[in-house]
């Protein structure tokens, strides 16, 4: 009996330590993958950070990581450049914030309010509402830009930022995002024992439901940033005064030029649109660590 115990617990100890290694080398594998798909991520970051380093002729003569010693130089000719236009660099940074900050709000907000009432709220029409929301966002903004330019001009609101800004209100994806994370978070006893304690409903909104969304609204918040600050196919359309036009926009004029484009120029162009979105992503992304890491613990 003795024999038998003990050949049982060198098997246990045996299969213990295969699966041991096991687990090993599937985190070793876990890692490589993670790291590779992290370089590829910032691979093109880094050569936009070396091309702007270095003179337009290096740059169409081949890719490099190594960096150069023509950044500075690079920064000047954008300083020189940029007097010969309407539009300067600083001007370009502060209409995209007018745009893009206003924005994100609306589009943040406007969908937690949405997704907060067909999630809570019980009405004749919630499944067909739910599927228009969800039909919507089948639809790409090229198809009914036309239809929108129209309007606009019937509006007398072209060259303004109005078009730019209120719309955002309306985003199906955020919505889809926002529900589905209060589906999975959010309990309705909650709320009714709010409403029993005598809160109105914008109060329980504002004070009970948004600080349960933190890490939904800081990851749709990072995207709608994105997507706002980058988006060029609207403003060019709706924004005809030069001095109205966003940094997109101003780094597509520094490539207008008849005969000689300076890649130097535009690509430290490019790499000062994108410093915003990384200091928005590095105030913004402990709340969606703190909500992974929550997550994980629920689960």
């Amino acid at each position: 009996m003795a024999n038998f115990n003990s050949a049982v617990s060198m098997q246990t100890e045996k299969r213990t330590k295969s699966y041991s290694a096991h687990l090993h080398t599937q985190r070793i594998l876990r890692g490589i993958v993670c790291a590779f798909f992290c370089i590829l991520s910032l691979l093109p970051f880094l050569l936009m950070i070396m091309n702007a380093t270095r003179t337009s002729s290096a740059i169409q003569s081949g890719v490099t990581l190594i960096p150069s010693t023509h950044l500075i130089e690079n920064w000047k000719m954008l300083m020189a450049k940029q007097n010969g236009m309407q539009l300067t660099l600083q001007m370009a940074l502060k209409n995209s914030l007018m745009i893009t900050i206003p924005g994100t709000f609306l589009a943040i907000y406007g969908s937690c309010m949405t997704a907060y009432g067909i999630h809570v709220y019980n009405f004749k029409l919630k499944k067909f509402a739910w599927a228009f929301i969800m039909a919507i966002m089948m639809v790409p903004t090229q198809v009914t830009i036309i239809g929108f330019y129209r309007f606009m001009i019937q509006l007398k609101l072209i060259d303004t930022y109005i078009p730019l800004i209120v719309p955002c209100i309306a985003a199906p994806a955020v919505v889809f995002f926002m529900k589905q994370y209060m589906e999975s978070t959010l309990s309705l006893e909650m709320i009714e024992a709010a409403r029993i304690d005598g809160a109105k409903e914008f109060r329980i909104f504002n004070t009970i439901i948004m600080p349960i969304m933190k890490p939904a609204v800081a990851t749709q918040a990072i995207f709608q940033f994105i997507a706002q600050w980058n988006n060029l196919f609207t403003p060019t359309i709706l924004l005809t005064t030069d001095t109205k036009k966003t940094l997109p926009l101003f780094v597509q004029m520094l490539t207008s030029d008849q005969f000689r484009v300076d890649y130097g120029v535009v690509y430290v162009g490019l790499t000062v649109t994108v410093v915003p979105l990384i200091i928005v992503y590095l105030i913004l992304s402990k709340y969606i660590v703190a909500g992974v890491a929550l997550g994980g613990v629920k689960g």
